[in-house]
């Protein structure tokens, strides 16, 4: 979940939308576990440029200090991740969201065959960043990759030269289908988001209508007086069943979501030269 905004408090995303992220911990409806339980994390921006972070491997709908926090934390720029692994250690370090410098960033899905090819990705990083490589996951080196191929500076394009290094790389090993991806990343200003996957059948993503466009067609529905007019939120799944409320990301599309107008375009990965 990516929220952008007027400040708000966490634990109105977190906790009391029916379908909240702590109940899709335990309870999901489209994602590939049901189960959500190999820790969380949760990134915002607040005093400064640098976003903090809260990781934790306990499961999200168990742990106390995450609610005290998101009683109390109150942000304009909030992303949330419920982890289920894929096979890399529970440990914190493998928690979403990943951060570097003002960036952070998640990523719902897998790198098919990643064990086989991960020191061609990981020695593939810049020599600057990989010292900031903490854990051990496909999608903390997906991130890493980003960086190296202009993320800070063309997020669309750093993401397609990414995804077109990984599937080069893996095909050139005779793995078909290597990339399943939803991801959210941000500057902290932005918040850029990508649905694809090699096969085309591509993890669920949707984003929030305009609140104003909301406000009139549910006028009793209290929770939307709490959200400013530029509010957006980004999610695997709808919080809550509010007809209108929510728009699927079509297959191989990339957005950014910001103040303003949004802007959404096809993705197409950029192999190597």
């Amino acid at each position: 979940m990516a929220y952008s905004g007027e400040p708000l408090l966490a634990q109105n995303l977190l906790f009391r939308p029916e379908h909240s992220l702590i109940d899709q911990s335990l309870h999901s409806h489209l994602g590939a576990t049901t189960t959500n339980g190999d820790g969380f994390g949760i990134g915002w921006y607040g005093e400064g440029s640098v976003p903090a972070v809260f990781k934790s491997i306990e499961p999200a709908w168990n742990d106390s200090n995450l609610r005290e926090i998101a009683s109390q934390l109150r942000t304009p720029l909030f992303f949330a991740h419920v982890r289920a692994s894929t096979g890399t250690a529970v440990q914190r370090s493998n928690c979403h969201p990943f951060r570097h410098g003002q960036w952070l960033w998640m990523h719902n899905g897998s790198l098919h065959g990643f064990q086989e090819i991960k020191r061609e990705l990981v020695t593939a990083v810049d020599p600057s960043l990989y010292p900031d490589l903490q854990g051990s996951t496909d999608s903390e080196t997906l991130f890493f990759l980003a960086l190296t191929f202009g993320l800070t500076d063309d997020p669309f394009g750093g993401v397609a030269r990414a995804v077109g290094f990984v599937e080069h790389a893996a095909r050139s090993r005779g793995i078909e289908n290597p990339v399943q991806m939803t991801v959210a990343t941000t500057d902290g200003t932005s918040t850029w988001i990508f649905r694809y996957s090699s096969e085309s059948r591509s993890r669920s993503l949707f984003y929030s209508t305009e609140i104003s466009t909301l406000r009139k067609l549910h006028p009793d529905v209290e929770e939307l007086k709490d959200l400013g007019e530029e509010a957006r939120i980004v999610v695997s799944e709808p919080l809550r069943d509010l007809p209108g409320a929510w728009n699927e990301v079509p297959e191989s599309t990339a957005g950014v979501v910001r103040a303003g107008r949004d802007d959404m375009r096809e993705f197409e990965p950029i192999p190597p030269a």
